[in-house]
């Protein structure tokens, strides 16, 4: 796999993530015509490609739009009327779904709380199922990366469809990274971002979407206008999206594939957990502890670290995570009612050893001098 470029800082954040000279490369070729037979060779190839990565054989569309903007999708395509959801939330990612769904229709909304960075318990989202007023959608957030933890999605994939809801999963930063297989897993909906495990600059995700969500979706009178899934359905079949794409990111996207090809999938994804173990080794040893608290069905985050910053030995997050910036490695700290409590190390996209290695002094260096 081609090396990293060191650049003065290097970004060990949960997105964006560094990205390769090949990839930003390819950002820089000559505009083509976007209702063309090359650009719908390109789109085609993009589709199957994350098809593979995916492991599903449900339709699947990219979006000219982050994350979030594949996460507004997918609520607002579903959420019609008389249309319950049920949304956990044991981060800001499960609070981020919540949110959406309150604009779309926020007397439908039943929510799953549990404290930030404990695991999500399947007693509570049976009850919530069961409580919600024809509960249609079930959505969660599989890596959450906010409190570094790896939800149950294959178990809250068999409660949704038991109550045959469609199960909206955010896999944003586990596609590529971990081993997901959407089909498997009994995602009626899964969603990737671009500058996650892809390994692709931002602005870009990309949606699967089930024949069971499609009928929900046709019931849906309201759909947005831009991001009108059944718009990008039938757009599809002419190998082409509804509205402009955002050609440049495209063109990343598929070098980014390329990569991810050449490294193969399989091998990828057990780079990322080597990465995340040596970091979470490195720090236990360093004296710290993870933050996530997990129950037998959570595990570990194969994408990012959540350490407790460690308050008893004088050091503040600014301290902290200051103090690695100066060395030259930038990591992430808390977000929303963490924000000062935790800080976060990133092992996503086409990340080495080398760069763990580095963090991992930058992180001793910082603690020794304190």
């Amino acid at each position: 796999m081609e090396a990293l470029k060191m650049e003065e800082e290097l970004l060990m954040i949960p997105g964006p993530v560094p990205v390769l000279p090949r990839i930003l490369e390819a950002m820089s070729k000559p505009m083509i015509y976007h209702r063309g037979d090359e650009f719908g060779a390109m789109y085609e190839e993009i589709v199957e490609s994350l098809k593979g990565i995916f492991q599903t054989r449900n339709d699947l569309f990219v979006l000219s739009g982050s994350g979030t903007c594949a996460m507004e999708a997918a609520i607002g395509n579903l959420l019609g009327n008389e249309t319950g959801i049920v949304c956990m939330a044991n981060g800001k990612f499960g609070d981020r779904f919540k949110e959406i769904a309150d604009r779309y229709k926020a007397d439908a909304v039943t929510p799953v709380n549990v404290e930030w960075g404990s695991s999500i318990e399947l007693e509570a989202v049976k009850e919530a199922l069961e409580n919600c007023a024809n509960p249609k959608v079930i959505t969660m957030v599989h890596n959450e990366t906010s409190t570094g933890i790896l939800n149950p999605a294959k178990e809250v994939g068999k409660l949704a469809k038991k109550h045959d809801a469609v199960f909206v999963l955010d896999c944003i930063t586990s596609i590529g990274g971990d081993e997901v297989s959407v089909d498997e897993l009994g995602a009626d909906i899964a969603i990737v971002g671009s500058q996650k495990c892809l390994g692709a600059p931002p602005g870009m995700s990309a949606i699967s979407v089930s024949e069971h969500a499609w009928d929900l979706m046709r019931d849906n009178k309201k759909r947005p206008y831009y991001m009108d899934l059944i718009a990008y359905k039938k757009n599809l079949e002419k190998k082409q999206t509804p509205y402009t794409p955002a050609l440049p990111l495209f063109f990343a996207l598929k070098e980014a594939l390329a990569v991810i090809k050449e490294e193969g999938i399989e091998k990828r994804i057990e780079r990322h957990r080597m990465l995340a173990k040596m970091v979470r080794d490195a720090v236990i040893n360093l004296g710290l502890s993870l933050f996530p608290r997990l129950n037998e069905i959570s595990d570990y985050s194969n994408t990012v670290t959540a350490i407790n910053i460690p308050f008893a030995n004088g050091i503040t997050d600014e301290q902290l995570r200051g103090g690695m910036r100066k060395r030259g490695v930038i990591v992430a700290g808390g977000q929303g009612k963490l924000k000062g409590k935790i800080f976060r190390i990133a092992t996503m996209g086409n990340i080495t050893e080398k760069e763990v290695l580095r963090t991992v002094e930058a992180l001793e260096e910082v603690l020794v001098k304190k």
